[in-house]
């Protein structure tokens, strides 16, 4: 099943205005199929290397002399995280390329997690390299239609990984998702040079989506696994960077409210998230404890997603009970506060007025799982997950 995505256009915006593009993304979300796509449309005016391969790899044996061949093509870089000496070639080849003007190529480059790949261009492509983000299937991606909430039920247990999303055998799909998270486990992280036991962050994966959402307490988790606070941190941070993880941060100004600091991490594909918790169905997700959390980190990443990347995104909370699920800022004085209820038939406490007083909120959403738009008390507005996609989506663009 192919997927119209809808990074395509963006990174094709980005090679007609940047001499290198980036595209990260956890493995299995896309990126080479995207890659081999755009590389196809150019036909002769590109060459793709898998660093992954070793054939690949023995064509870049001289690298300086490969990008020096083929100086007026596109040259797509897979998995370049294999070959992070390539950085230094790059610099001097993208600017060989600038001084040739419209007769020079472009350089694509898809790594499959942040750690070496922005360690390295930080230092050797400053002002050289944009990144994209390629993140799993959303909602828009898989033709879902208003109203039907079966269709979107769907990408929610699956999540948005196209070989999990497309399996026709709902038991073959958590099966592929439970072979992803041990090949991460097992064979991916440690390539990174990560070099802790695959059991240890099983246990802290599977902790985090227990806690899908709750305020992280380092400490806790230290204890229940008999390790350090700082050891804790640092597999946090880890996940992040691998781009399975997002760490939504508190919104934090001084408004003289006493302002929760801690971050909330969700598993960031839901899919990913139920197969770490073994929830096969629906009606087994119903059933458990996680599904209000579940559905919240659903939506938060669908919405974030939507916005782009130039829209920061945060919760609110007070030691005194106003909360806001998501903030999204799009400029300095101008925030949106969102609420997101599991319910059809939602209602909003007074805890979430609060906030959206504090945050001098510009627009009050409360997303919800029903199908319809209405008005609720206070200058709230209710609607369904794909409206709230379509309203952020053109206020951020």
């Amino acid at each position: 099943m192919m997927f119209k995505r809808s990074v395509f256009s963006v990174v094709q915006q980005r090679l007609a205005h940047f001499d290198c593009v980036a595209v990260l993304g956890p493995r299995q979300v896309g990126k080479t199929t995207l890659a081999r796509e755009i590389a196809a449309e150019r036909g002769d005016g590109a060459r793709y290397l898998d660093l992954e391969s070793a054939a690949d790899r023995r064509q870049l044996d001289d690298p300086d002399a490969y990008f020096a061949a083929y100086a007026d093509k596109l040259i797509v870089l897979d998995e370049i995280q294999r070959a992070p000496e390539i950085f230094t070639v790059l610099r001097v080849h993208i600017d060989a390329r600038r001084r040739l003007g419209t007769r020079g190529g472009k350089f694509l480059i898809l790594g499959s997690a942040s750690i070496q790949l922005l360690r390295q261009s930080s230092e050797s492509l400053a002002g050289r390299i944009t990144f994209v983000e390629m993140p799993p299937l959303q909602p828009s991606e898989v033709q879902i239609n208003a109203g039907t909430v079966a269709a979107l039920d769907t990408l929610w247990l699956r999540g948005g990984f196209p070989q999990s999303y497309s399996r026709s055998d709902p038991k073959m799909s958590m099966q592929w998702r439970s072979d992803f998270i041990q090949t991460y486990l097992e064979r991916d992280i440690p390539q990174f040079g990560v070099q802790v036991a695959s059991e240890q962050l099983s246990q802290f994966w599977r902790m985090l989506a227990n806690d899908q959402g709750e305020l992280f307490n380092a400490q806790r988790y230290a204890k229940s696994m008999g390790i350090s606070g700082h050891t804790i941190a640092r597999y946090l941070d880890l996940f992040e960077k691998l781009l399975l993880v997002r760490r939504l941060s508190p919104w934090a100004v001084n408004t003289g409210k006493r302002l929760i600091k801690s971050p909330r991490p969700y598993v960031r594909d839901s899919g990913i998230l139920h197969a770490l918790l073994s929830l096969r169905t629906l009606e087994e997700l119903r059933g458990h404890s996680i599904i209000g959390k579940s559905w919240e980190g659903f939506v938060i990443e669908a919405l974030i997603n939507a916005a782009g990347p130039e829209v920061r995104s945060y919760f609110y909370r007070t030691s005194a009970g106003a909360e806001v699920d998501l903030v999204l800022e799009f400029s300095p004085n101008r925030r949106w506060a969102i609420e997101i209820k599991l319910s059809s038939a939602p209602t909003v406490d007074r805890g979430f007025h609060l906030a959206a007083d504090d945050l001098d909120a510009s627009r009050r959403i409360l997303v919800h799982r029903g199908d319809g738009v209405f008005p609720m008390r206070g200058d709230i507005e209710a609607m369904p997950l794909l409206n709230a996609l379509a309203a952020v989506a053109a206020s951020a663009h």
